[in-house]
């Protein structure tokens, strides 16, 4: 009588050897459940994602499943056949392996291009994230500066309110005091206006961020006019010529003061940064049916590429320690509140072109 192991269908080829047999039957156990718990996750990654998976790439990994377990269901019957001699159900089973081989080898020939591009994507997204991190670490210090602005300026606004008030009424007494000379009330007069108009500015400082004020027309050469008085030193000083040329109507709906304080914002960074003795400004003013074009040049050395990507943003200056960086931020919040835009229309080594857009009529954003 023949021994069991004599009748196994294996035993010639593991030389009835029973550490060698249990070993490739644990073996082949093992690797069969570790096949069958790849395909149930990947049924389950596709159900759960069906929301955002695309119906083709679903049905690629089902049939990588099926794969996946096939091969699975040939690693079992490795298994039986130490025993049983199913052999034509192992045939089976590799057949059905080898189809599905094939059908997942030419799928996924036929989507390589489409994962390589998906990879690159994402590598490229991944990248990305470290600068967008830093972006928005900017972003969120320029929101606090804003913050620690807003609080220091209503500060600052309401502490030399009444100083200024003063002053200007001091003024008044001298103006009004009997044996003044006609130059000295002159200049009590101007100094007057020029109180005024600070604690205009003081008072729109506390106003930035809420509309209290009916639009006036207001002629933007008559504001660059003033402008150019208000500068008169640093022209003087700086040896410089501040040239304004209009044509058409400049007339504007504005809220009070502001075009001048666009107008001397601009004009003034200009001043500042034309370097050459002898140099100049100049101020264009185009009257269009819609609205007022206003180009601003200057001839200084250009505005450097790592700060004109973000000139307009709070705290952002080209002035180094020279500046503060909320000029250009308040202007374009001015315009942008009226309906209107800055940009940068060229710089270089010969100079910077800002050009400003003020509409006809008061537009504020919805």
């Amino acid at each position: 009588m023949s021994s069991p192991i004599s009748l196994m269908p294996h035993a010639v080829c593991w030389r009835a050897d029973p550490h060698l047999i249990w070993t490739m039957v644990v073996a082949n156990a093992i690797t069969a459940l570790s096949y069958l718990s790849i395909c149930l996750t990947l049924f389950y990654l596709v159900r759960h994602t069906r929301r955002v998976l695309a119906r083709d790439w679903a049905y690629f990994a089902v049939g990588f499943a099926l794969f996946i377990v096939a091969c699975g269901s040939t690693h079992l019957m490795e298994v039986v056949t130490t025993w049983l001699p199913f052999f034509w159900i192992d045939a089976t089973a590799n057949i059905v392996t080898a189809i599905l081989s094939a059908w997942v080898a030419v799928a996924l020939i036929g989507r390589v291009r489409s994962i390589g591009d998906s990879i690159n994507d994402y590598a490229q997204r991944l990248a990305n994230t470290e600068h967008e991190q830093f972006q928005m670490r900017e972003s969120l210090m320029a929101a606090q500066k804003l913050e620690e602005w807003s609080r220091m300026s209503t500060l600052v606004a309401h502490e030399i309110a009444n100083p200024l008030e003063a002053i200007q009424n001091l003024l008044y007494i001298i103006q009004s005091s009997e044996g003044s000379s006609a130059e000295i009330n002159r200049w009590a007069a101007a100094a007057i206006d020029e109180a005024g108009r600070i604690l205009t500015i003081s008072r729109s400082t506390l106003d930035f961020f809420r509309q209290g004020k009916t639009p006036e027309l207001i002629d933007l050469y008559a504001a660059a006019e003033s402008v150019r008085s208000l500068l008169q030193t640093l022209l003087q000083h700086r040896s410089i010529s501040l040239e304004l040329i209009s044509s058409g109507d400049t007339l504007v709906q504005a809220l009070p003061g502001e075009p001048r304080q666009v107008l001397l914002n601009l004009i003034r960074n200009a001043c500042e940064a034309t370097s050459a003795s002898n140099g100049a400004v100049r101020v264009s003013l185009i009257g269009k049916p819609q609205g007022v074009e206003v180009l601003v040049t200057d001839q200084g050395s250009g505005i450097p590429p790592e700060v004109l990507s973000q000139l307009f943003t709070f705290g952002v200056t080209s002035k180094g320690d020279q500046g503060n960086g909320m000029g250009l931020w308040a202007t374009r919040n001015i315009l942008n509140r009226h309906g209107g835009d800055i940009r940068v229309a060229s710089t270089g080594p010969q100079g910077t072109t800002f050009s400003l857009w003020w509409p006809r009529a008061f537009t504020p954003p919805a």
